[in-house]
């Protein structure tokens, strides 16, 4: 048996009493034997992180930019064999995990470069009322303290940045989780972690423990702000369990591509349904943007249904080691075998099965549905696989209409060349995002990302999250000539 790989422990490595396996979607193999910290062991590292934060937080800006630009130089410099790694820890095929790597290095990257202005204060003078005379407040944030970040497994790196990079670029100690089925990544970031400088023990943990044990942690009021990415059954449970922490929720969608009526050159046809076919298939369709509704003006449906049913049917299925796949299998058979379940739901129920629909092991065909029924499951949730559905409608009235038809609110895609209509879907579509021109599945790290109703609470994005980490406290100085 293999030598578990070790969890960090408060910056360094550390090994328990318990293992478990991560294995390989494609082909079953083991790739990875993770050691689980003890109770013990996780106490430690929050006590740990709690008993640095006001270490962590006068950190100066230099040394905290600086570790976050040495992880983007490591990332960058291991970038293949991180890719690698995470294509057999997650199934994610490889050309799309070497994606991953470089959005991390970004991630960092932009870290680096906001822990240098961030806190520069707002100065404001109070000399506007007669009672203000002579002060000046000075308004700067600090950080709430230490983060729980609780990371999904369909982007182990990526996700996993968005906690770590903002919380070390404001100071604040972070206890990772990694997702059980996907730790390996993480483990690896700890590795360039540990080779940083200046940050204090105590600063970042990465503790590979299972599900179960996750509410304790929540519980913990060592922690008072968590981050979590995944779904929104679990993410309202935590919510709804500490009503006094601070929380931000990325979970769920079930985006919506609009194409609408003057979006309707062949050329315009071509490039969205290259765009919806790709990017509803990507990572197996586990994105929470990845494509699944397309909505589309009565006036260009059939066209578009047509090239949209032959684009996702040229998809390469198979092996995600082969740089040629642009589909692998899901995290998980029982993830395909509910993904086989919803689409056999919507066909009994009346939908039209265009292409598609079977499954093997893990692997799920990329699937187009038509006509699908209010009632049918892939209709109102998110389905977290490589299946997408068409609906006609007739206008942009009911086209918006149908985008907000959901108890989700993630991000939208709008095909339209019409600024008045982008500047009214901005207006109308109850999302966190509308991107226009494109999928909804466009994600720049640095801007505001997150959703509303059901979609979750917060903002990811570097910036926006450290905002989230950290709140206003105001200096009044008295005395001055101003």
């Amino acid at each position: 048996m293999s030598t578990p790989t070790a969890f960090w422990l408060a910056g360094r490595q550390a090994t328990g009493e318990d293992s478990f396996d991560v294995t390989n979607a494609w082909d079953g193999r083991v790739v990875g034997t993770v050691g689980v910290p003890t109770a013990e062991q996780v106490e430690e590292a929050v006590a740990a992180a709690h008993a640095a934060e006001a270490a962590f937080a006068a950190t100066p800006a230099h040394v905290r930019s600086a570790a976050l630009d040495h992880v983007a130089k490591r990332l960058t410099e291991r970038s293949e064999e991180i890719a690698q790694l995470i294509s057999a820890e997650n199934g994610k095929p490889v050309k799309w995990a070497r994606g991953e790597v470089g959005r991390a290095v970004s991630v960092f990257r932009w870290a680096s470069e906001e822990a240098r202005r961030f806190n520069s204060g707002e100065a404001q003078r109070l000399d506007t009322d007669a009672g203000g005379v002579g002060r000046l407040a000075l308004t700067r944030r600090f950080p709430r303290g230490s983060v729980l970040g609780i990371a999904p497994f369909n982007f182990p790196l990526n996700l996993v940045a968005h906690k770590v990079a903002p919380a070390i670029a404001v100071g604040a100690p972070i206890i990772l989780k990694p997702a059980p089925a996907t730790p390996l990544s993480a483990l690896v970031l700890g590795e360039i972690l540990a080779e940083t400088e200046g940050l204090p023990a105590g600063a970042w943990s990465v503790l590979t423990v299972p599900n179960d044990q996750m509410p304790s942690l929540v519980q913990d009021k060592r922690l008072p702000v968590i981050s979590f990415t995944g779904s929104d059954k679990v993410g309202y449970q935590i919510l709804d369990s500490v009503p006094r922490k601070h929380v931000t929720l990325e979970l769920g969608g079930n985006a919506a591509a609009v194409v609408l009526a003057d979006w309707s050159s062949e050329e315009d046809l071509e490039w969205a349904a290259t765009r919806i076919a790709t990017f509803a298939n990507y990572q197996g369709g586990q994105s929470c943007i990845s494509v699944q509704r397309v909505i589309a003006d009565a006036s260009v449906y059939d066209r578009l249904a047509e090239k949209i049913v032959a684009k996702v049917e040229a998809q390469v299925t198979g092996d995600p080691s082969d740089d040629a796949t642009d589909v692998g299998p899901l995290v998980d058979e029982n993830a395909a075998k509910r993904v086989e379940s919803w689409v056999e739901d919507a066909i009994a129920k009346g939908a039209k099965l265009l292409t598609g629909g079977s499954r093997e092991g893990a692997t799920y065909a990329p699937t187009v549905l038509a006509d699908i029924p209010a009632d049918a499951i892939v209709a109102t949730e998110e389905i977290f696989g490589p299946v997408l559905s068409l609906q006609k409608v007739d206008g942009t009235d009911e086209a918006f209409a149908a985008v907000n038809d959901s108890r989700f609110g993630l991000q939208s895609g709008v095909f339209t060349h019409d600024l008045q209509t982008a500047f009214r879907a901005h207006r109308a579509l109850e999302v966190g995002g509308v991107i226009i021109g494109d999928a909804p599945s466009y994600r720049a790290d640095q801007m505001p990302y997150g959703g509303v109703k059901d979609s979750g609470i917060g903002r990811e994005g570097v910036k926006y999250a450290m905002d989230d980490y950290t709140y206003e406290r105001v200096l009044v100085l008295t005395g001055l000539a101003l």
